[in-house]
């Protein structure tokens, strides 16, 4: 039985919310939906203005259908409106955090974020979700491996 305080309403971030942060967004769904999870809101953002508009980065798209995660969301960049309406707020690496700390317009909002290394295994070699953009299709592999544990690991600790 979900508890009605649990936090259900989770905002990935990165960069430019072309690559790490809508993946992250698609593996989350794609867990809820093979736990037939219900109450959950799931979206993603970036703190940079580079992609407004856009679909996420094609070699991204293309990794995550070979899994068969479809990336439809459009890039977006993070609005202070998100710290009111998300429960967690989770970035990809140190440098995102600190851009969502300064942009965290109260200490509250400051409270709901965290970032991606509290979810991955330990043991993984990272401690946080590298940016595959300039890096061959490997990199790609890579993030969605670690998101997939990532996310398997959030949907443990918040159902």
């Amino acid at each position: 039985m979900n508890e009605p305080n649990k936090p259900r309403k989770i905002l990935f971030v990165c960069l430019g919310n072309i690559c790490r942060s809508p993946a992250a967004e698609g593996v989350m769904k794609s867990v809820l939906e093979s736990e037939n999870a219900k109450g959950w809101t799931i979206d993603s953002a970036g703190t940079g203005d580079y992609h407004i508009g856009d679909l996420p980065d094609s070699r991204m798209r293309s990794a995550a259908r070979r899994r068969g995660l479809d990336l439809v969301h459009r890039c977006r960049q993070v609005r202070e409106s998100d710290f009111e309406d998300f429960d967690i707020i989770i970035g990809m690496d140190a440098n995102n955090m600190a851009n969502l700390r300064r942009m965290a317009p109260t200490t509250e909002a400051v409270a709901k974020l965290k970032h991606i290394a509290e979810f991955l295994p330990a043991g993984c070699g990272y401690d946080y979700v590298p940016d595959p953009y300039y890096e061959g299709a490997e990199g790609f592999e890579l993030v969605l491996d670690l998101l997939e544990n990532a996310c398997r690991n959030i949907y443990q600790a918040y159902k």
